[in-house]
Formats: C-alpha cells, structure tokens, sequence
C-alpha cells in the first residue's frame, strides 16, 4: 500500500474544439470522476485552472484541470501543488498515452515522457517525475510526423468506445488507487481484456 491521492490531475485541452480529441483522454477521465463523486468544479485564476473537491471513500481529493494548452500545463500544476504542498508521491497525473492501443489503461510511477508534450512541459516544473500516472491508452498513429495530427483528432467510433471503455474501468478501480492501493488496482487493470 502506498500514500493515498490528494491531488489529480486530468491532462487535456481547453475548449469545445478539442473535448472529444485523444488528448483530452486525461481531461475527460477527470469530469467523468467529478460527476461521478458530485465534485463541481470552480475557477481558480491564481492557478490557470478549475478546482473541484470529492469524497472518495474516506478520502478528500482534489481534481484539477489546467485551462492552459498541454504543452503549457506544466505551469499551472507546479502553483497548485506548490499552494496545497501535495507531496510528488501523492500526486496523480491521468493523461493519453501513445504506446498503449485504445482500450487499455495502465497505471505507474515515473517514467520518461514517451513523446508526450505534456509530461515533457510538467517534469522540469515539478522537478521531478516521481509522481503517480494514469496512463490511458489511444494507439500511435505508426509514424513520429503524424501524432500532432492525431492526438488532436477525434477518433473514429470503434476507437473512441474502447477509450471510453478503459476510462470506466479506471473509475471503478479509482477508489482504489486513492487510498493507496494500487497494486489491488494495477491487478485488474492490466490484466483484463
């Protein structure tokens, strides 16, 4: 058992022209928690972002998104973990990921950026990549010069219920991975279907 959550973030785009994108995968996970938890979210301009407290259990969590562009959401992580003092253990970052293919979900700790803009903007802000990751799996274009295009696309119907798919299977095992438990929640989510 590790450290409970106290802080997630849901990396993504602001605005409607990108809601349904791949690399909204993040964002939309964290609005589907809010909903699911009642949690509303505030905006807070001292952080560049919108603010919602849950209950999660018996666990208070905030949820944050940042209204800057990912490659720029780096910044207005750094003041809200900087404000609260979330420890870099208790911090969970839920983003799209490239290298899993739609449908799955995988959830680790550090890493490299594997490509991603966004994780690539937040290590050198946070000084560390020593946080929790909720990794949600949209595939890989095959080719480096077509992933800007890709990830800002959204995706055809087959893709976008698998996304939708592995973002329901990370709810239910949300609780989980709050309190600490990740381990019980790594055991169905990478080993299922």
């Amino acid at each position: 058992m590790t450290s409970p959550v106290l802080l997630v973030v849901g990396l993504g785009n602001p605005g409607d022209r990108y809601a349904a994108t791949r690399h909204n995968a993040g964002l939309n996970f964290l609005h589907q928690v809010a909903a699911d938890y009642g949690a509303t979210f505030r905006h807070e301009s001292k952080f560049e972002g919108k603010v919602a407290n849950a209950r999660i259990e018996s666990n208070e969590v905030r949820l944050f998104a940042p209204n800057t562009f990912m490659n720029d959401s780096g910044r207005p992580i750094a003041k809200v973990v900087n404000f609260y003092k979330v420890p870099m253990e208790q911090l969970l970052i839920v983003h799209d990921e490239l290298d899993l293919p739609p449908g799955t979900v995988r959830v680790k700790r550090g890493g490299g950026a594997g490509g991603h803009n966004g994780l690539r903007d937040i290590f050198p802000k946070l000084g560390s990549r020593d946080f929790l990751r909720l990794r949600i799996g949209i595939g890989h274009p095959g080719s480096a010069d077509q992933v800007v295009d890709y990830v800002l696309r959204k995706p055809p119907e087959a893709d976008a219920d698998l996304i939708q798919k592995s973002i329901e299977a990370a709810r239910k095992e949300f609780p989980k991975i709050v309190r600490g438990d990740t381990d019980l929640a790594m055991n169905v989510l990478h080993t299922r279907d």
